[in-house]
C-alpha cells in the first residue's frame, strides 16, 4: 500500500472513529492503520467489525492491573506463549475467516521469533492467514462426502472455539491458547460433552497440560 492510499484510509477511519472516541481518535486511527489494507477496507464497510477492532485497541491501551507490566524491550524470551497466542488470536479474528482458533493454533506451531515477526508485520500475517485458510479449506473440501454443511460447520467450529477458549482460560490461564488448540482436535460430539460437563472439561484440560509439559521437558 503506498502512502497516498494509507493517507486516504486514515482520513476515512478517522472520520468514523472521531464521533465515538474524539479524545483518542488520532491514537486509535494510527493503531488500526497497522492492520492489512484488506482488513481496513472491510472495517470501513462493516461497522460491527470496526467496533470490534476499536474495542480491542482500547483494551490494549488500558493495561490490566491484574497482570504484571509487559516488558518494553523486544525481548522474545520475556513474552509468554499464552500472551503471544492472545495477541495473535485478536489480530487473526479481524480477518473474519471463521477459523480464528484453528489458524491461531497453526501459526503458534512456529518458533516464538517467527510469531513475534507476525505480530509486527501485518503484510506477513495476512499472507500466513491466507495460506492457513487455504489449507483448512482444502481439508474441508476433502471431507464434503460427510454431508455436513460447510457454512454451518464453520460457524459451529468458530463458536465452539471461542466458548472453549473462555472456559479454558478460567481453568488454566497460563497455557489456555495451546490447550484450547489441542482440545479442538477432538471430535465435535466429545467437545459438546466437555462444554456441558465442567468435571470432564477440567480433566481434559489437565491431560492436555500434562501432555504439553511432557513435550517441553
Amino acid at each position: 500500500m503506498d502512502d497516498e492510499d494509507l493517507e486516504s484510509l486514515g482520513e476515512k477511519l478517522y472520520d468514523l472513529i472521531y464521533p465515538k472516541h474524539a479524545d483518542m481518535a488520532p491514537k486509535l486511527t494510527g493503531m488500526l492503520l497497522e492492520l492489512p489494507g484488506a482488513v481496513i477496507g472491510q472495517m470501513l464497510q462493516d461497522e460491527a467489525l470496526l467496533t470490534k477492532a476499536l474495542d480491542r485497541a482500547l483494551a490494549a491501551l488500558q493495561p490490566d492491573s491484574s497482570k504484571p507490566p509487559a516488558s518494553k524491550a523486544d525481548d522474545g524470551n520475556s513474552v509468554s506463549s499464552d500472551s503471544l497466542g492472545e495477541q495473535l488470536y485478536d489480530l487473526i479474528d479481524l480477518f473474519n475467516t471463521g477459523h480464528t482458533q484453528k489458524i491461531t493454533g497453526m501459526l503458534l506451531e512456529q518458533k516464538k521469533e517467527a510469531v513475534l515477526q507476525l505480530l509486527s508485520d501485518p503484510t506477513l500475517l495476512e499472507e500466513k492467514v491466507k495460506t492457513a485458510l487455504k489449507i483448512l479449506e482444502d481439508c474441508g473440501q476433502s471431507q464434503e462426502e460427510t454431508g455436513v454443511s460447510d457454512s454451518l460447520e464453520k460457524d459451529e467450529a468458530e463458536a465452539i472455539g471461542e466458548t472453549l477458549f473462555g472456559l479454558v482460560q478460567d481453568i488454566e490461564p497460563a497455557r489456555c491458547a495451546d490447550i484450547t488448540g489441542m482440545l479442538l482436535e477432538m471430535d465435535s460430539s466429545t467437545l459438546q460433552k466437555i462444554l456441558s460437563d465442567r468435571a470432564m472439561l477440567e480433566l481434559a484440560v489437565q491431560r492436555a497440560k500434562n501432555a504439553l509439559e511432557g513435550t517441553l521437558s
